[in-house]
């Protein structure tokens, strides 16, 4: 049995975060896969295609426990334009993320070894490892509501599981990230990981383009809204 759309806020609609001839981007919910996958559920792909009457090609990813910015292209000439610059490492991303462990530092660049473990894993191997790639990060501690931290993090690399596998091996696993170490799951099994801007260069004026995508409705989310909008 397939996922339902309904289960996620709002409408299709209301995610679109910027549209033109050449690309279409979303706030995509936590729980919703990128592109059709084994489950056969409900994915951005296939909703975000019938909602602008067109064909849309992926240019990136986010894992399906995980929300926001995700862009397509409507052409396949700005799908190769913008896949190119994450390839080159030219993108700019931002994530938030809550965690219930506040870190050691209010600032820091993570350095890790990486490789793809059992069950849709990754693991933080040692350096002497060589089928570990070099994952890094950077993050800021941004404030702290009653129970949770949130903190920034810049992406520097792109592995698999990254954010969530490196901030596991601090001792800071996301909210309800059970992979990696969070007590408890969160409903829907979701993340408490925000994809919150995006910076490219547009596929065809080259004109530098960054998109936000506001923070999650629910409360664990919008007791830092506040902190969000003063950093």
């Amino acid at each position: 049995m397939s996922d339902s759309p309904r289960r996620f806020p709002g409408r299709p609609g209301d995610w679109v975060l910027h549209k033109d001839n050449q690309l279409i981007a979303f706030n995509k919910p936590a729980g919703m896969a990128v592109v059709p996958d084994k489950k056969k559920s409900a994915n951005l792909l296939q909703i975000g295609a019938a909602y602008a009457h067109h064909d849309l090609y992926p240019i990136h990813r986010l894992d399906r426990p995980v929300s926001g910015v995700v862009v397509f292209g409507k052409k396949p000439s700005a799908q190769t334009a913008v896949s190119e610059q994450f390839q080159a490492r030219t993108v700019d991303k931002t994530y938030l993320a809550i965690v219930g462990e506040r870190p050691p530092k209010d600032a820091d660049t993570l350095v890790h070894f990486i490789r793809e473990g059992k069950g849709n894993t990754s693991e933080v191997v040692d350096q002497s490892d060589k089928s570990g790639k070099r994952a890094e990060l950077s993050y800021r501690y941004l404030g702290s509501s009653d129970r949770y931290h949130l903190l920034e993090i810049k992406l520097h690399t792109g592995r698999k599981h990254q954010i969530r596998a490196q901030l596991g091996a601090l001792g800071c696993p996301l909210r309800g990230d059970t992979k990696y170490g969070f007590k408890r799951g969160n409903e829907g099994k979701t993340i408490d990981l925000h994809a919150y801007t995006l910076a490219f260069d547009h596929p065809v004026s080259g004109s530098r383009m960054e998109l936000t995508a506001p923070l999650p409705e629910e409360p664990v989310w919008q007791a830092f809204a506040e902190v969000v909008a003063g950093s």
